[in-house]
């Protein structure tokens, strides 16, 4: 009985949803079954896994219900990671290298 009320829950969570979001539900169960039938006993998840789970996250609001490969907080912290890298290179120094202390003392 409580299998059918969860069916029946799920049915009519699915009415009312937006075409957009069955969309992205179904673009992203299908992203995750092409990972699983990548490898056989453990998922192999590569860079561009990575940035597909980023960007589906910061464009639909429940990214967290269809995720089954990984858990959210680990597509969280890849996404912090990026952004973390992504300041790192946009603050690298740029410009002429910083001169020797040896060499200023010579001169």
């Amino acid at each position: 009985m409580k299998t059918f009320a969860k069916l029946i829950f799920e049915f009519l969570r699915l009415i009312f949803r937006s075409k957009q979001g069955i969309f992205l539900e179904n673009l992203a169960l299908r992203h995750q079954l092409a990972v699983q039938q990548r490898s056989i006993i453990r998922p192999k998840i590569k860079n561009a896994d990575r940035i597909f789970w980023i960007l589906l996250s910061r464009i639909w609001d429940n990214w967290r219900y269809s995720l089954i490969i990984v858990k959210a907080p680990t597509v969280i912290g890849w996404h912090k990671k990026g952004f973390k890298l992504y300041w790192k290179w946009k603050s690298r120094r740029v410009g002429r290298p910083n001169i020797d202390w040896e060499l200023i003392k010579l001169v």
